[in-house]
């Protein structure tokens, strides 16, 4: 009979004693309210050794001037309960790419610094996407030709990948590349949101081919993925995505990875086909993760929080998108896209939803906390090894 996971959650004085030696410069602190970071109630140490659990972090909020005498309640629930991390926004190209001819890692490499200290893991995030370029890249691709595009991508995928190299296990390499089937035209490539691809569109498949070449050649131990939303289960976008895969890898590319993003809502269904979905990509050879989870909720005006109903539909998605995952050997990585609604990018971009992560703003463990925890207790005897 599995444990009762709500009782671990309580920070009692012998938990504490029992901070994970993975975190040893967090062990003098304090948990935070209802987190204890005892082996028995972490989610990184209740996860098979093969599949890293990680959280995305804005290490320029959270991360920089990090000290590992005193850390922050934050910072310690993250090393705690996660054993890898993604950069929610530190590696995107208006952080690190701000001009032309400069590059700027500050806090990136804050991250890494964390990282390390706290024996995790790195995922990238990402080479080459539509959204948040920095305004010279908008301004110049205006007038780009291919050549011209090829080249800015080119230096930018080597310097980036480049300065991380051997710090990063996993590339999101080409993000949100394809549209979905309900916009204009349906599925088919970013042609014209993307500007690397738009100067390319006469052959967009050759640029996205080069593109994971040069992060190879910058990093050949990375594993480089495609990853996107709206690509859990079996549908027109995964499906052009599964036909894509195809081709970069008959045409040699060092494609590694396919990552469904998990970024799910409650006023839609629930696809059950992500199992099916993931183990067509590792039939290709290819490693599978469910890389930006969280869930999020409609909330009416005036409701101070949502149903008992909402939160235990909630708790099931969250763990159908884990199970998924744990049913298929190549899923390497399942990351939530930060553990707090303090930080939440959801209320921000969908009006009206919220709620979305796997703690309250209080730090306070939901029950989809309470469900990762009791299947990632359940998928492996006892407390896995260390990492």
């Amino acid at each position: 009979m599995r444990r009762s996971i709500r009782s671990l959650l309580v920070a009692t004085a012998a938990a504490t004693a029992l901070v994970l030696p993975l975190c040893a410069a967090t062990a003098a602190s304090a948990s935070p309210p209802g987190f204890s970071n005892a082996d028995k109630d972490s989610l990184r140490n209740q996860a098979p050794r093969d599949l890293a659990i990680g959280s995305a972090v804005w290490a320029q909020q959270h991360l920089v001037g990090y000290d590992a005498a005193a850390p922050t309640e934050f910072q310690e629930v993250l090393a705690g309960q996660f054993s890898s991390l993604t950069p929610e926004n530190d590696m995107k190209w208006d952080a690190v790419h701000p001009a032309p001819d400069v590059y700027d890692f500050t806090s990136a490499d804050a991250l890494i610094a964390f990282a390390k200290a706290n024996h995790q893991q790195v995922r990238g995030h990402t080479l080459l996407w539509h959204s948040q370029n920095p305004a010279w890249v908008t301004a110049a691709s205006a007038t780009w030709t291919c050549d011209d595009a090829r080249a800015v991508l080119e230096d930018h995928i080597r310097t980036v990948v480049g300065h991380f190299k051997g710090e990063i296990y996993e590339w999101d390499v080409a993000n949100e590349i394809f549209q979905d089937e309900w916009d204009n035209g349906g599925v088919k490539l970013r042609t014209t949101a993307n500007p690397f691809l738009k100067a390319c569109a006469a052959d967009p498949v050759g640029l996205l081919a080069d593109a994971f070449r040069w992060a190879h050649e910058a990093d050949p131990d990375a594993v480089l993925f495609l990853n996107d939303y709206n690509a859990e289960g079996i549908n027109a976008k995964t499906d052009a995505y599964y036909a894509l895969a195809q081709q970069l890898l008959a045409a040699g590319a060092p494609l590694g990875g396919f990552g469904a993003q998990g970024h799910l809502s409650l006023l839609y269904g629930f696809d059950t086909s992500i199992q099916a979905n993931f183990e067509r990509f590792a039939a290709l050879g290819l490693k599978v993760a469910v890389t930006e989870a969280d869930v999020r909720i409609p909330l009416q005006a005036g409701e101070t929080g949502p149903t008992p109903e909402q939160v235990a539909v909630q708790a099931e998605r969250y763990d159908a998108m884990l199970q998924a995952c744990l049913n298929v050997t190549a899923c390497s990585s399942f990351t939530v896209w930060g553990f707090s609604d303090a930080y939440s990018w959801v209320p921000g971009v969908f009006p009206g939803e919220g709620w979305a992560t796997i703690s309250d703003e209080e730090f306070t463990p939901k029950p989809a906390f309470d469900a990762l925890l009791g299947s990632l207790h359940d998928a492996t005897p006892g407390t896995s090894p260390r990492r």
